[in-house]
């Protein structure tokens, strides 16, 4: 690109890279979940997952429900059953959503598929992916060869550059902290494919021009392991219910809690590699699309966003029928809610998990809402 040059600094241009990109869509992507499903070894350690998330009791408070990360309430095991509470717009989505998959890898690559290296990944990408309504209908990864000492330094490296450059300028000491780090890495993976110029700069390129909830940097050494790398720590997964997740090793027989092949944070933004400033001033460069946790209407197309108080109207009439109505309300058919910022929204009666902004939002939404909606344990 004329005028733009390489620098460790300022974020780099995409079309710079000198990686081959190859998407996968979101045909690709479900198919891959139906392989999935179908795998030879069900039971398996996620399956066993899913179902102990299953088994945990729904709080009785109202409030603490709403607080719900993944529920499965109905069905069999498959993603259209089982729902994730998203941090950007508190809406509950199913798993069945897909995505496109931006794989990035170098030359000698490229008659190799990608779809085994997403398929590898495939029950963290449908978790990560269902934390948003938002952000997550593009999925990038880097496919590197990296071990996993290397991975961890490679990693350190990217948390210290981008919180100390996301003001597009840094301290002396700092900028040669960088310069130190970057030309012993460089030395390190020089045999490495691809090498780490090309990795540093298509990761902070995507970061900068495409600004993704995370990237994923995958390495396929057969004893390694993958880093996903969060823009911002509201993008990391809750501890409270993942921190029993599985960690992905093939082996039946391991008993190293230590190995994984997906580096799913199970501690939450405790132990997640997360690559945005801590401080909250206003930065120059920010790194993903920062989410705002919100509570909106339930239905997807809807774009009301309900106040932050705590006092909600049952929708006494959504007792798991497409039937329901709002008794006792002025709302009609339209989204009436928009123009009235102390409005709270109108709780699902049966679940108390979802709000709407009116009936008619509630029978559009009940199609997908009814495979979730079942009354709180406890509850007659």
């Amino acid at each position: 690109m004329p005028g733009r040059h390489y620098s460790k600094f300022i974020p780099p241009s995409l079309a710079m890279s000198e990686l081959e990109c190859q998407k996968l869509d979101n045909d690709a992507t479900d198919m891959l979940i139906d392989k999935w499903l179908e795998r030879p070894h069900r039971p398996d350690s996620y399956y066993d997952w899913f179902q102990r998330v299953r088994e945990r009791k729904h709080l009785a408070n109202a409030n603490a429900r709403r607080d719900q990360v993944l529920l499965w309430n109905k069905g069999v095991f498959v993603p259209e059953n089982i729902f994730t509470r998203t941090v950007d717009t508190g809406r509950l989505i199913p798993l069945d959503r897909t995505w496109v998959t931006h794989v990035y890898h170098h030359r000698s690559m490229k008659r190799l598929t990608m779809m085994p290296v997403i398929f590898s990944m495939l029950p963290e990408l449908m978790l990560l992916r269902g934390m948003h309504d938002r952000g997550c209908d593009e999925i990038y990864v880097i496919v590197t060869d990296l071990k996993r000492h290397e991975m961890d330094q490679v990693t350190e490296y990217f948390q210290y550059v981008c919180q100390n450059t996301a003001q597009g300028f840094c301290k002396p000491s700092v900028e040669q902290k960088i310069n130190h780090d970057y030309i012993l890495l460089n030395n390190a993976l020089d045999r490495r494919t691809p090498c780490f110029p090309q990795i540093d700069l298509t990761l902070r390129a995507i970061l900068h021009e495409k600004r993704p909830p995370f990237i994923v940097l995958f390495s396929h050494q057969t004893m390694s392991y993958s880093q996903i790398l969060f823009a911002h720590p509201t993008f990391v997964p809750s501890h409270d219910m993942y921190h029993d997740f599985p960690s992905g090793c093939p082996n039946p027989g391991c008993t190293d809690n230590c190995c994984e092949l997906i580096r799913f944070p199970k501690q939450g933004p405790e132990n997640a590699a997360v690559l945005s400033p801590s401080s909250k001033k206003k930065v120059r460069y920010r790194y993903g699309r920062r989410a705002r946790p919100k509570e909106m209407c339930n239905w997807i197309e809807c774009d009301v966003c309900f106040s932050d108080e705590r006092d909600i109207l049952p929708l006494s009439g959504s007792e798991g029928s497409s039937e329901g109505s709002v008794e006792g309300s002025d709302l009609g058919s339209e989204c009436s809610a928009g123009s009235n910022k102390a409005f709270t929204g109108l709780v699902c009666s049966r679940c108390k998990l979802v709000k709407y902004c009116s009936a008619d939002h509630q029978r559009r939404d009940w199609e997908e809402h009814k495979r979730v909606c079942a009354k709180p344990l406890g509850e007659s």
